[in-house]
């Protein structure tokens, strides 16, 4: 069975990528068609990027990275909820990301993006990001907005429509995921 993993892309007190992340996980799991999880970068508390040797050389001095590298390292695939923040995902995802390599090659990805524009620039911004990583980015994503999936821009209260998005962006997610785990 595949393994998912739901990223938590934010660390600010008050986030809502936890609660968002919580939600999709919640649907995947109605599915029963892999297996997935939550991992949370803020449980990791990566300070910014500390490893002297670049990451695609997969000699980690620090802890907290051979901690993250074997929380990622395990799943086929990721769906990564980013808040927008100034027309880009987290620092602290961004960061997190960084910190690693081979452990994302030849894996897949979807997005869930939260904001004022439904959190797509920041899923723009992921999508090069996960390029460069050789991570394939599916097309579905779900974009939800502060206005309207938001009860007073902080209860996460989403519309109905947006469990489909959820589906779509599973099945694509699993389909690329299983071929690329072939070539692993």
């Amino acid at each position: 069975m595949l393994r998912i993993a739901f990223i938590v892309g934010s660390t600010r007190p008050g986030r809502k990528a936890r609660d968002v992340a919580r939600w999709a996980h919640g649907l995947a799991g109605k599915r029963g068609d892999a297996d997935y999880a939550v991992v949370d970068i803020a449980d990791f508390d990566l300070p910014l990027l500390d490893e002297p040797v670049p990451p695609s050389q997969g000699k980690y001095s620090k802890d907290h990275t051979r901690a993250w590298s074997a929380a990622v390292a395990p799943f086929d695939g990721y769906v990564f909820v980013t808040p927008e923040y100034n027309h880009a995902t987290s620092g602290a995802l961004k960061n997190a990301i960084d910190f690693l390599y081979k452990e994302w090659n030849n894996k897949a990805a979807g997005f869930i993006g939260y904001g004022s524009a439904g959190g797509s620039r920041a899923i723009e911004n992921l999508r090069a990001i996960c390029s460069e990583l050789q991570i394939a980015h599916v097309r579905s994503q779900v974009m939800l907005s502060l206005f309207t999936d938001f009860e007073e821009f902080t209860r996460f209260k989403p519309a109905a429509h947006h469990e489909k998005s959820v589906n779509a962006l599973l099945d694509q997610l699993l389909a690329w995921a299983g071929a690329l785990k072939t070539l692993r």
